[in-house]
C-alpha cells in the first residue's frame, strides 16, 4: 500500500497542496477577518486592505532588465526565492476616498513547484534547460541561498482515549494523553498521602 501511495501522491503532495491553498485562499481570508484601521487622534481618517495577492517570484534589483529568476539563481546569489505581496488598499484624504490598487506590502518565499513557481507544469527537458533536476520533487524554500524544509511533526490527540493490540504481546492496551487548557485557573484537590 505504501509504495502505491508514494507513486500516487508522494511525500511532499500535502506541503505544495496546503501552500497553494494558503496563497489562493487563506491569505485572502486572513486579511478580511481584520482589514480595517482607523486613527486614534481622527476616527474619520482610516485606511482599509480590500483584495491581497501573491505574484510570482522575481529579482527585488530594480535595475533588472529581466525580472524573472530561478531557484538555482537563488541557491547561487543567496537570495531568497520570493515573490511581492499586493494589496489594493483604500484610505481617507480630506473628504475623499482614495483607491490604490497594488501596493507592495512585503515579500513571500516561494515554496517550489507550488503554483506561484516557475517549475510548476515544466516538462523535463525544460527543466533541464533551468539548470533544475526533473526528480525534485519540491516542497521546500530556498531562504538566502539555503535550502529550508518545513519539518511534520506528529502530536498525539490531548484528552482522547487510544486503544491498541500490540501484536508482540498479545494484549490491548489503552493510553491517554492529558492536557489541561489553562493550568493556572485550575486546581487539583488535595490528595493525603495514605491514600496513595
Amino acid at each position: 500500500m505504501l509504495p502505491a501511495f508514494l507513486k500516487v501522491k508522494g511525500l511532499v503532495k500535502q506541503h505544495i497542496d496546503s501552500f497553494n491553498y494558503f496563497v489562493d485562499v487563506d491569505i485572502k481570508n486572513i486579511l478580511k477577518a481584520n482589514n480595517k484601521v482607523t486613527s486614534d487622534v481622527d476616527p474619520r481618517f482610516w485606511l482599509k486592505y480590500t483584495d491581497i495577492s501573491v505574484g510570482f517570484p522575481d529579482r527585488t534589483d530594480p535595475d533588472a532588465i529581466d525580472k524573472s529568476v530561478t531557484p538555482h539563481e537563488c541557491r547561487l546569489r543567496d537570495t531568497t526565492y520570493g515573490a511581492p505581496i499586493y494589496v489594493t488598499i483604500q484610505y481617507t484624504r480630506g473628504k475623499k476616498i482614495v483607491k490604490r490598487p497594488n501596493v507592495c506590502i512585503g515579500r513571500l518565499p516561494i515554496m517550489l513547484r507550488s503554483n506561484k513557481c516557475v517549475l510548476a507544469g515544466r516538462s523535463e527537458a525544460m527543466l533541464a534547460r533551468m539548470t533544475e533536476c526533473p526528480l525534485d520533487p519540491g516542497g521546500y524554500f530556498i531562504v538566502k541561498g539555503t535550502e529550508k524544509v518545513i519539518l511534520v511533526q506528529e502530536q498525539l490527540s490531548k484528552n482522547r482515549i487510544i486503544v491498541e493490540i500490540d501484536p508482540v504481546k498479545q494484549i490491548v492496551q489503552a493510553s491517554c494523553t492529558s492536557c489541561v487548557p489553562n493550568p493556572n485557573k485550575v486546581s487539583l484537590p488535595e490528595v493525603p498521602h495514605h491514600a496513595w
